[in-house]
C-alpha cells in the first residue's frame, strides 16, 4: 500500500476529523481530572480533621493521579500528531461505507496489519463508525471512501503486525473534492475488489475486541 501526499487543509481537519476531535476530548478530559483532583484533595485537607486520613488520601491519593491525568492528556496528541503529519505517515488504503444508521455510518477498509511495510501485505478488515463524511450528503452503502490506514496497537506478544488499525477519510483533511478522486484512482482496483468481497464479513469483524479481522 502506497503513500497519497497532499496539502492538508489544518483547519478543515480541525473542523472535521473526527480523530483529531477524539485526541482533543482526550485533552481536555485529562486537565478538567487535574483539576478536580486538585479541589477535591484541598477540600478534603481543608475541611477534615488535622491528621484526618481523608486528608492524608486526597494528598497521597488524589493529586497524583491528577497529576498522572495531566500527563496523559498533554502527551496525547503530541504523540498522535498534526493532520497533515498523519496523513503523510500512513498508507492510503480503500474504505466503503458498510452500515448506514440513523446518526452515523460504519466504514470498513482493507488494511494492512504488517508493521514491517516491505513485507508481502497481510489484509485485514477494519472498521470505524463516523458522523459524518464531507462530500457525501446521502450516504449509502458500497460508496467509496478513500482513507489512510492508521496502525494504534502493538502487544509484547505480536510486535509484527498492528491490533488496531483506524480508517481515516481523505475528505476529513481537505475540501478539493479533486484530491479525493485522486485518492480513490490511485487505490489499484485489486484492492477495492478486494474488500467488497469482504463487506460480507461485516458482522464478523464487529465481533471482533479491535473491529478488526484478518482475511488471509
Amino acid at each position: 500500500m502506497n503513500r497519497f501526499h497532499f496539502d492538508v487543509d489544518e483547519d478543515f481537519a480541525k473542523k472535521h476529523n473526527e480523530m483529531l476531535r477524539d485526541t482533543r476530548k482526550v485533552t481536555i478530559s485529562g486537565i478538567s481530572l487535574f483539576v478536580i483532583c486538585v479541589v477535591a484533595a484541598v477540600l478534603l485537607w481543608t475541611l477534615t480533621p488535622a491528621g484526618s486520613a481523608w486528608g492524608w488520601f486526597g494528598v497521597i491519593g488524589l493529586v497524583p493521579f491528577g497529576i498522572v491525568m495531566l500527563i496523559v492528556g498533554l502527551m496525547v496528541p503530541r504523540s498522535v500528531g498534526g493532520a497533515q503529519e498523519l496523513y503523510d505517515r500512513y498508507p492510503l488504503a480503500p474504505a466503503v461505507i458498510a452500515e448506514v444508521n440513523p446518526r452515523d455510518v460504519v466504514l470498513m477498509a482493507l488494511v494492512n496489519i504488517n508493521v514491517d511495510e516491505t513485507l508481502p501485505p497481510k489484509y485485514a478488515a477494519a472498521l470505524r463508525t463516523v458522523s459524518s463524511i464531507p462530500g457525501i450528503d446521502e450516504p449509502k452503502v458500497g460508496t467509496k471512501v478513500p482513507s489512510v490506514a492508521v496502525g494504534g496497537r502493538r502487544t509484547t506478544r505480536d510486535k509484527d503486525h498492528w491490533q488496531e488499525v483506524t480508517p481515516m477519510p481523505i475528505a476529513w483533511a481537505t475540501p478539493d473534492r479533486d484530491v479525493v478522486k485522486q485518492a480513490r484512482a490511485a487505490i489499484p482496483q485489486e484492492q477495492w475488489h478486494k474488500l467488497d468481497k469482504a463487506r460480507t464479513k461485516l458482522d464478523d469483524v464487529k465481533a471482533t475486541s479491535m473491529n478488526l479481522l484478518p482475511l488471509e
